[in-house]
Parts: C-alpha cells; structure tokens; sequence
C-alpha cells in the first residue's frame, strides 16, 4: 500500500461522513427514527439518529479504496462490523432482545477469530473464547459509552488515532489506514454531535465502533507475550473500562440490576462534579488520548508493557473507586442546583 494514501485515508473518510451525515438526519427525521425529549434528557426536540451509518460508510469506503481488503483480517473485520452496524440499526428502530444481540455479535466474534483475529494470552485453545468474550464485552462497552453529547466520538476519534500509530510503528499498514479512516470519520460525524448533538449515532455507531477498535487492539497486541496483550488490551479501551466498571460496581452497591439504564455514568458524574457537556467530551477524549500515548511509548520499548499495563489497571481501579463517591442516586431535589443531564437508557 502506497504510504502517501494513508494521510488520504483520514481526510477522505472525514469529508464522507461529514457530507453523508446532513442528508441522513434529515432521512431520519422524515422517518421518525428520532430520540424524543422527556425525562432526565435534556434536549428540547427530537434528535435524529442515523448518525452511525455516515461511520460505517465512510470507514467502509475508504478501508476499501485504500486497498485494506488485501489483508484477509481487515476484509474480516469489516464485514463483522457491518453486520454489528446492522444489528444496531435494527435495534434502533425496534429495541432487540438482549440475547439476540449477544448472539449476533458472538457470531460476528467467531468469525474473526477464525480470520486471525485472536489474543495470545495462554498461548492455548483458551486464547480463542477469550477473544470473543472479550469482544462482544468491549463492544457494548462502547455501546454504554454512547450517553452523552460528543462523548463516544471523541473519544473513538483520539483512540482510532493512537492505535493508528502503533500499527504503523508495527508495520501493519493496512490496519493503520482501517483505523485513520475509522477516526477521520469519527470526526465528521462530530460535526452534527458535537455539543448540543444536532443528531445521534445510535446503536448502529457505537456498536460498529466498538468492534472495529476491539479489533485492531487484538490484532495489534497479538502474538506478544500476556503483558503486551495485557497492556495492549487495556490502554486502547481505557475510558470504556472504567465507565463499565463504574456502572456495573454502583448498580451492584445499590441494589440494581446492572443492565438496568440510568444516569450514572462516568459522564453523568463528571456533569454532577461541574463540567458542561462539551468539557466532559474533552476530558474523557484527553484520559483517551493519555492512554493511547502510554501505549505507543511501550510500543516503542521507552515504557515497559508490564508497567503500562499494571499502571492502567491501577488507575482504572483508583477511577471507579473514586467515582462512586458521586451521589448519582439520591433524589435530584436533594442536590444543589443540579445540572441539567441527558439520560440515554444504557
């Protein structure tokens, strides 16, 4: 592949998805397919979804253009992760079954495992279960990341970023310019959802996301040793780990079910702490961009990966530990002049 294209790739897929992003929302607000204001949201009219597939498209196009499905486990990951895209598409419309989509996306896991996809933590039949658990765990990871305005985007766009990095510093251009274009069009679609969202990505964005960088983490972190792997996991999905592990850990403190959706995220907190809606985007785009820099310097041998990844694990067990010090369950009433937050059920 042509070194010159790989700067393309980023700014091609940013001018798809910013162009094809204007016609979908309006497609989808003739259609209805639309979040509609009530509750704890905060948004005043019906937001148009559609936002995911100006991702997908632009990420597909130019991965495709640029030559990536001459590397089998690009040409994998692409199809897995449009068939995640749909399924998401076709939960925004009707909500799924949980167990529906834990089986698509299973399928979908399987299927790049058998393309090459695959960790190297035991060095065993072992490696495989746990890349698709793994997987389908990191996608709706990023899906439950999706709770407020700009805040998945951002983020995915300055993970794609580094990870892009590290591809490249490895040799694997074809992942390198899958992940330029995944965050080139993460930053078009940011031009309608960046605070106050002018349109949603819905399920179909954030789960096509999720997968797609879960799957250039492993391919990445594969065939290095369990601390490469460790650290190659962890860093790259640093923001969605501990937002999970900070939902799931409350809910569980309070008596909730953890599939339960509320207003207690990583993101609602940080609203309760001060920050307007856009300095929440930044701040969880600035712990990802943290993470992808401690990453490439272990790539690069100035960091030990071990140490990488023991200091990540620390910090996100120091986060969700500090985190739930937020009241985000007492009655609103009881708070003083509570921010106004935007629940989305996840």
């Amino acid at each position: 592949m042509n070194g010159s294209l790989t700067p393309v790739a980023c700014a091609a897929a940013f001018l798809v998805s910013a162009a094809t992003a204007v016609p979908l929302k309006r497609l989808a607000l003739r259609w209805g397919l639309t979040d509609r204001p009530g509750g704890h949201k905060a948004h005043v009219r019906p937001t148009p979804y559609l936002g995911g597939m100006p991702i997908a498209l632009a990420t597909v196009t130019v991965t495709v253009a640029a030559g990536g499905l001459a590397d089998l486990r690009i040409t994998a990951i692409l199809l897995a992760a449009a068939a995640v895209a749909v399924l998401g598409f076709i939960d925004d419309i009707a909500a799924l079954p949980a167990l529906t989509r834990l089986v698509v996306e299973t399928v979908a896991a399987v299927g790049v495992v058998l393309a090459g996809v695959q960790l190297t933590v035991t060095g065993g039949w072992a490696d495989a279960p746990l890349t698709v658990v793994w997987l389908v765990v990191m996608t709706n990871s990023c899906n439950l990341l999706d709770n407020m305005d700009g805040a998945l985007g951002a983020v995915s766009a300055v993970s794609a970023a580094f990870l892009a990095v590290v591809a490249f510093l490895q040799g694997q251009t074809h992942v390198g310019v899958f992940l330029l274009a995944l965050a080139g069009a993460a930053l078009g679609f940011l031009t309608q959802n960046w605070p106050p969202a002018k349109m949603f990505m819905g399920d179909t964005g954030s789960l096509f996301i999720g997968f797609g960088l879960t799957c250039s983490a492993i391919v990445l972190a594969g065939g290095r040793g369990p601390d490469t792997a460790a650290a190659g996991l962890l860093l790259p999905a640093f923001v969605a780990v501990v937002d999970t592990g900070v939902v799931v850990l409350s809910r569980l403190r309070a008596g909730r079910s953890p599939m339960a959706g509320g207003t207690d995220h990583v993101s609602h907190r940080l609203r309760l702490l001060g920050l307007n809606t856009r300095g929440v985007a930044m701040t969880l785009a600035l712990a990802a961009g943290l993470a992808g820099a401690l990453w490439t310097a272990a790539t690069v041998g100035m960091v030990p990966a071990l140490a990488a990844a023991l200091l990540a694990a620390g910090t996100a067990a120091l986060a969700i530990a500090l985190f739930q010090r937020v009241p985000v369950y007492v009655p609103r009433r009881s708070l003083e002049n509570p921010p106004r937050i935007r629940e989305r059920r996840r």
